[in-house]
């Protein structure tokens, strides 16, 4: 089997310095070479087992130089697509320098494609259907709403299709320094990666830096039986177009929630199953009970501290068998986590080193432990948001580039987009007292703030976490329809060291439900309840 190598070569004169170097890469066994003295190209096969150092050596004993190798710059090459890859490309080319980016999947990794953006897609149209039958004006109301959802699927995908063109396929159009390779990529050394393309050939590339931008994928738990069964993961919910009549949803976590959660507003009966006490497992377990409760009045089943023992399927039924008995439906969602696509690399031939899972250890300068190889976003140990992948991949790419710039994830807000939505920031009671600090906490109920009651609707709480004697805020647990546009807000104040009381006397729009984030911190001193609306 043959490998094609791209040289960009620089010190032709004419057409003559072409045909001597062809001519001086044929002499080696079994290899075929094409110059060009006027794209300065030289495009080579040869056979895979030959060292390409050698192909270098014997342009350079020629006469002539390189600027590249295997049309990778001989600065970066990135492995992946997604945002993390793309923040770190356009980084490097408005530097000046040339980058190949190699995808083996779709342009524009997770988040465009089958992350974020479909599913948040999804539950805002579940959302609006839930509230045209059920919302909480009784004066507007709509019965036997029934979505039109493969209508509802082709309007997804025109928009995920246009913001893959526009924030992914055009950036690769104007910035030339970008390299675009479609193939799978694995390291044969540290410097060096073959890539089996999308035709069937092979490229060696190299690189003097390398950032592995790899991405994660849905993790499938090893329950007998599974592997046999036409389960869905995030990626197949997202695409269906027939509603199934009972949606089984294996996971507590947050994609189990958000789309167990869209799939009963459109129609379905769903059930969850979590193998922990309670849902939302890692956060403050209020958070968890509330959604539970806010589901349990959608008519959504959840079931916890159960043990899946074997899946079947039959006749278009699932049936789990548990330690809590027998359920079946119609379809099933494995929604039990991520695994990050590492295991494909041979990351051993390059030494860098992963954990036990298989995602790669970074600093907080995005270095792995092999000195030119960096690695960002959901195959790191980082938190696998698109928003900490596209941070990373930015710092990388400016480490990269001689730079001296780390990543702070100390302090990481965090969305759930439920109804009522989850958002959290800085640390809960048990980890401040962990840390041992002393707290005070306090929980306002939606009930207390105005723009809650005038919504008519009041699920939900913030809770502040502060230290005791300076007051200074440490944490931020809300539950609540907007509490993904509320939580930046209680970033910034624990950023900047802001205390309660600070927070308390801030000026807050009136009817805003963010203004609930300053009741919660007039209650550590104030009886709320007591005060007028707009009580400064």
């Amino acid at each position: 089997m043959s490998t094609r190598h791209v040289y960009n070569i620089t010190g032709m004169t004419c057409d003559h310095c072409a045909v001597t170097i062809k001519n001086a890469l044929e002499r080696l066994s079994g290899v075929s070479a094409e110059v060009s003295f006027e794209e300065r190209k030289a495009i080579i096969d040869a056979p895979e087992s030959l060292d390409p150092g050698i192909l270098a050596e014997t342009i350079r004993n020629a006469g002539y130089g390189l600027t590249d190798h295997e049309g990778s710059p001989d600065f970066a090459v990135i492995i992946g697509s997604g945002s993390g890859a793309f923040a770190a490309a356009i980084q490097l080319a408005s530097s000046g320098k040339n980058v190949t980016m190699i995808e083996r999947g779709t342009l524009g990794g997770t988040c465009v494609n089958i992350g974020c953006v479909p599913s948040k897609i999804f539950i805002r149209q579940a959302e609006l259907a839930h509230h045209a039958a059920h919302g909480p004006f009784p004066g507007i109301s709509i019965s036997d709403v029934v979505p039109d959802l493969p209508r509802l699927r082709r309007q997804q995908k025109d928009r995920v299709d246009a913001l893959r063109a526009s924030k992914y396929a055009h950036i690769l159009e104007i910035f030339p320094g970008i390299r675009f390779l479609k193939g799978t990529a694995s390291f044969v050394d540290s410097r060096t990666l073959r890539v089996v393309c999308e035709d069937g050939t092979v490229q060696s590339i190299t690189g003097d830096r390398i950032l592995i931008v790899s991405g994660a994928r849905p993790a499938v738990p090893e329950i007998p039986g599974l592997a046999d069964v036409p389960y869905w993961t995030s990626t197949e919910a997202l695409k269906a177009e027939n509603l199934p009549e009972h949606l089984l949803v294996l996971g507590g976590g947050f994609v189990a929630c958000e789309l167990g959660q869209a799939f009963r507003r459109m129609g379905s009966n769903v059930t969850l199953f979590e193998r922990g006490p309670g849902l939302l497992s890692g956060f403050d377990p209020d958070l968890g009970a509330g959604l539970k409760e806010a589901f349990s009045v959608e008519g959504i089943g959840v079931t916890t501290r159960i043990r899946i023992e074997s899946v079947r399927y039959k006749g278009h039924r699932f049936t789990l068998s548990t330690d809590q008995g027998f359920f079946t439906g119609d379809a099933l969602l494995v929604a039990a986590g991520r695994t990050p696509n590492t295991e494909g690399l041979n990351l051993g031939a390059a030494g860098v080193q992963t954990d036990v899972r298989g995602y790669i250890r970074v600093d907080d300068h995005l270095r792995t432990n092999v000195s030119h190889i960096y690695a960002a976003g959901d195959c790191t140990t980082l938190p696998p948001f698109v928003y900490v992948a596209a941070a990373s991949g930015t710092r990388a790419a400016a480490n990269m580039l001689g730079d001296d710039q780390s990543l702070d994830v100390s302090l990481l807000p965090e969305v759930i987009f439920t109804d009522p939505a989850v958002a959290v920031v800085g640390m809960t009671e048990a980890q401040a007292g962990r840390r041992g600090l002393d707290v005070e906490v306090r929980v306002l109920g939606l009930d207390a703030v105005p723009r809650a009651l005038a919504n008519f609707d009041t699920r939900g709480f913030i809770k502040l976490v502060a230290e005791k004697g300076t007051g200074r805020l440490l944490g931020a647990h809300i539950l609540a329809g907007s509490a993904g546009e509320m939580i930046q807000t209680a970033h910034l104040a624990i950023l900047h060291q802001m205390t309660v009381q600070d927070l308390g006397d801030r000026l807050f729009p009136y009817l805003t439900m963010v203004e609930g984030i300053k009741l919660a911190a007039q209650s550590f001193t104030k009886e709320v309840a007591n005060l007028s609306c707009c009580a400064g």
